[in-house]
């Protein structure tokens, strides 16, 4: 029996919750297991009582920072008192002075992109430019307070070694295609509505909150490029709204929402807001492909979703967005809008190719697995449990 203690805390939209909410209910079906998670309150409720599976919370802290601090002070004190033999911690920031041996899971492509601290002293928002240089120190340093660090990709991985001269693993995050498509909870109204509406014009999605590093402008100036080529009304839908105050984090909305006034009062832009989790697969499905303009990633959950959803994938040329979608996709110059939209009227003028992605995407979204995932992170947890006891 292995005892781990997962800090979740920072957990609050897209990744973070993404992986805790596939990896605990695997780390439940494990007897050989035994699992404390330290959540913030508003995550706890969504999970009900679990097999080998104990959830420990705090409060919610105001800033970053001081949540931080709070960890360094009061977390070495919770995992001695559950008896944890591994500490595995989800975000970016690792435990400074440990009692146990950590596994630090970095995921924030921020840290290490030129493209997003250029494009924040760019737009002046300084603010940002700030925190993300401060946050930057802290994260490097964690990779070197870290028994081990992991990266969802092996194009993170070597980034990441790359930034910080420390070695990290790679260990691909997972995807569950029953889990993903099992509710059957239809879409909000408001949704089929708008889909409806769309039903003989080409449909892209991006699945995204509004920032930064998702380029969305990119995107946008792509639009029209696409509207006067197609051969056909062509609409993007969008799982947010480009608003400051309804997405997270501190991103100002007003230079993507002034390039699509007009594309949104013709309708090719459709701004939906948050989908629920549970009935997202049914929008993938009532869409004809999907595109992501990003210029910082680490993994990007919704490449796998789209493609388990049979959609042919427009991405921009990323080495991470190589490594996951692979024959599956066709790749633009990241801030180029009209190679974007010439990769989107190759997929609409040509069947076949769309056919073809959809295949291979079908058949890439099956090398994933949150069971693998799990067990491979068991695995070097008890290798690092070996070696304490080899130590003592």
């Amino acid at each position: 029996m292995i005892r781990l203690f997962i800090n979740g805390f920072a957990a609050s939209a897209g990744g973070g919750l993404t992986y805790l909410r596939n990896v605990i209910p695997h780390l439940a079906r494990r007897t050989d297991t035994e699992t404390t998670v330290l959540l913030n309150p508003a995550m706890r409720g969504e999970f009900s009582k679990l097999p080998n599976i104990y959830f420990a919370e705090a409060p919610e802290s105001p800033s970053v920072f001081r949540r931080f601090l709070r960890e360094q002070t009061a977390l070495p004190k919770l995992i001695r008192r559950t008896g944890a033999q591994v500490l595995i911690s989800t975000g970016n920031f690792a435990l400074w002075n440990c009692p146990v041996p950590q596994i630090l899971l970095s995921r924030n492509s921020l840290y290490t992109s030129a493209d997003f601290l250029r494009d924040v002293r760019t737009r002046g928002d300084y603010a940002i430019w700030m925190d993300t240089l401060v946050k930057d120190w802290v994260a490097q340093r964690s990779i070197s307070r870290a028994d081990i660090t992991i990266a969802p990709s092996e194009a993170f991985a070597l980034e990441l070694s790359q930034w910080s001269g420390r070695k990290a693993l790679s260990l691909h995050h997972g995807f569950d295609p029953d889990a993903f498509t099992g509710d059957a909870t239809p879409l909000p109204e408001a949704v089929k509505v708008q889909l409806e509406q769309g039903k003989d014009a080409y449909r892209l999605l991006f699945v995204s909150h509004y920032n930064y590093y998702r380029n969305f402008e990119t995107l946008f100036r792509a639009m029209p490029i696409l509207s006067h080529r197609l051969q056909k009304k062509v609409k993007l839908f969008l799982t947010c709204r480009l608003k400051s105050d309804e997405n997270p984090g501190n991103y100002r909305t007003d230079s993507a929402a002034s390039l699509v006034d007009n594309l949104r009062s013709n309708g090719e832009i459709v701004e939906l807001g948050t989908i629920p989790y549970r009935s997202l697969h049914q929008l993938y499905r009532a869409c004809h492909a999907y595109v992501t303009p990003a210029y910082a990633e680490s993994f990007a959950h919704p490449l796998i979703e789209a493609m388990s959803s049979g959609l042919p994938v427009v991405a921009s040329d990323l080495p991470v967005h190589r490594e996951i979608c692979g024959d599956a996709g066709i790749y633009f110059p990241r801030f180029s809008p009209d190679a974007l939209a010439e990769r989107v009227l190759q997929i609409q003028e040509s069947p076949e190719l769309a056919g073809k992605l959809s295949s291979n995407g079908l058949r890439r979204a099956r090398d994933f697995s949150w069971r693998k995932h799990v067990d491979q992170m068991l695995i070097l947890a008890q290798g690092l449990v070996a070696s304490e006891k080899e130590r003592s």
